[in-house]
């Protein structure tokens, strides 16, 4: 995409371009989410090489253990789907548990999932695309705010099932529109990993 940065997985052989004003992690970084108050911390999902959107837009200590966190208004990455039974799977299960971790905890009936649907990026990487939202989180912290969440599945050539995320705050000025969202996911694209 003329202008935009790429953003690149070399471990998954995944890149993708985000406009200029997110920020692109290293490719050794990792984002993911937990069960709150789950003290070893397991990940519910994950994803690597991440670009984020203006990483500290709502800080917060909504646990009140006396660590300020911060909530970025988005945030997009890749990672292998090893478990997965095919790609609809995939995409539906990494959107609702990025929305269920990052924004309705520990209401998982707030959280609605879309049909994964098929999707082609325009590289011609074919695939399965779903969404969810959360609606009406009512969590106490100054940080609550309803998300959503776009995840793309597909196979890889050597038939391993990878994805591509979009998870980000809902309901607000800033949101980053639906149109933005897709332009991004359109970008995804195969590219040969490290040497």
């Amino acid at each position: 995409m003329p202008g935009w940065k790429t953003v690149t997985n070399p471990k998954r052989g995944i890149a993708f371009d985000v406009p200029v004003d997110w920020a692109v992690k290293s490719s050794g970084w990792v984002t993911y989410v937990a069960e709150n108050g789950d003290p070893e911390e397991t990940p519910l999902v994950g994803f690597a090489a991440p670009a984020i959107l203006k990483e500290k837009w709502c800080r917060s200590d909504d646990d009140g253990n006396g660590t300020q966190e911060d909530t970025p208004l988005a945030s997009v990455g890749s990672r292998a789907e090893p478990d997965a039974r095919d790609t609809a799977e995939a995409a539906r299960e990494n959107a609702r548990l990025w929305v269920y971790g990052s924004y309705a905890q520990p209401a998982k009936e707030k959280v609605a999932t879309g049909a994964a649907k098929p999707f082609t990026t325009k590289s011609g990487i074919t695939g399965s695309v779903a969404t969810a939202t959360s609606t009406g989180v009512d969590g106490t912290g100054r940080c609550a705010y309803d998300g959503k969440a776009t995840a793309f599945a597909f196979e890889n050539p050597a038939g391993e099932t990878l994805s591509w995320t979009f998870v980000g705050v809902r309901g607000v000025d800033d949101e980053v529109p639906e149109p933005t969202v897709r332009k991004i996911l359109g970008t995804v694209r195969l590219v040969d990993g490290a040497p």
